[in-house]
């Protein structure tokens, strides 16, 4: 699997859509959930870089989710 930036913008993004189409108190620890549980280690290192450095190209609901699984995390 890649991790290189544009790759996981792309994948989270996706996940992200699908989730659009739950309840939306559930959209953000949906996609939590689902990158924490199928993402590898290197993935979220990766992940976490880009939105250190800003988070360019992640939709706003993708970002918001990966900022508070960082937060879980450290």
């Amino acid at each position: 699997m890649s991790t290189s930036p544009d790759n996981l913008v792309y994948m989270a993004n996706q996940i992200g859509t699908f989730f659009k189409s739950q309840r939306p108190e559930t959209v953000v620890p949906g996609i939590a959930d689902h990158i924490k549980k199928f993402w590898d280690p290197r993935m979220l290192k990766s992940i976490y870089a880009h939105v250190d450095a800003g988070g360019a190209g992640l939709e706003p609901q993708v970002l918001e989710a990966l900022r508070s699984l960082k937060a879980k995390a450290a």
